[in-house]
C-alpha cells in the first residue's frame, strides 16, 4: 500500500518531538497531524502545497509557505511541501497564463495578451534576472494579481476535495475487497 511506503519515509511522532532542531519549536511542529498520513491531515496538506506552489518566487519562499500554512492549518507538513513542486520552471509559464486568462475573465477584460518574458536573460545573473523578472510582472497588471490568487484557490480546493474523495473511494474498495474474501473463505468447507 502506498501509505505505508510513504510511512516509513516520513518521521515518527517520537522521534520529532525528540529532534533538538524541532524541540526548540515546542508545540508548533510538534501536532501529530503535521506528520501522520490520514485522509484530513494528507488532503489538507495536498491543498497546502498546491495554493503554496503559486506564490511568486523560488521553492524555498514556496516551502516556507507551505510550511507556515501546513502549521497553521495542522495539515501534513511534508506532503504540503511537497506539492509545491508542481511549479517549476518547465511548468510556470502554463500556469501563469492560465492564472492571467482567469484573472481577465474574473475581472470582466477581454483582449489583452500576456506580454512576453524577456528570454535574453537565459545565462544571466541571478542580480539581473530579478529585475527583468518584477518588471514582467509589474506589466501584467491586474489580471495576473487577480488570477493567481483564484488559481492557487481552485486548485487548493479541488486538490482537497479530489484527495478526500480517493481516499474514501480507496478505502471503500478495499473494505470491499475484504469482504469478498472473508465471503470467500466462510464459504468454503
Amino acid at each position: 500500500m502506498l501509505r505505508n511506503f510513504f510511512r516509513k519515509l516520513l518521521p515518527s511522532h517520537e522521534s520529532v518531538r525528540d529532534h533538538r532542531h524541532i524541540a526548540r519549536f515546542g508545540p508548533w511542529l510538534q501536532h501529530h497531524n503535521l506528520w501522520h498520513l490520514h485522509r484530513r491531515s494528507v488532503a489538507g496538506g495536498i491543498a497546502v502545497g498546491l495554493f503554496a506552489g503559486l506564490i511568486p518566487g523560488s521553492n524555498p519562499v514556496q516551502f516556507a509557505a507551505a510550511a507556515l500554512l501546513a502549521i497553521a492549518f495542522r495539515v501534513n507538513l511534508p506532503v504540503a511541501a511537497v506539492v509545491t513542486l508542481y511549479s517549476n520552471p518547465f511548468t510556470i509559464v502554463p500556469l501563469y497564463i492560465v492564472a492571467f486568462k482567469l484573472g481577465q475573465f474574473v475581472l470582466l477584460e477581454s483582449g489583452g495578451q500576456l506580454p512576453e518574458l524577456a528570454f535574453s536573460l537565459e545565462g544571466k545573473g541571478f542580480g539581473e534576472w530579478i529585475p527583468a523578472a518584477l518588471h514582467w510582472l509589474a506589466s501584467v497588471g491586474k489580471p495576473l494579481v487577480v488570477g493567481l490568487p483564484v488559481l492557487a484557490l481552485l486548485f487548493a480546493l479541488v486538490g482537497y476535495f479530489g484527495t478526500d474523495w480517493a481516499w474514501r473511494l480507496y478505502v471503500r474498495c478495499a473494505w470491499q475487497k475484504r469482504r469478498r474474501r472473508r465471503a470467500l473463505r466462510a464459504g468454503k468447507p
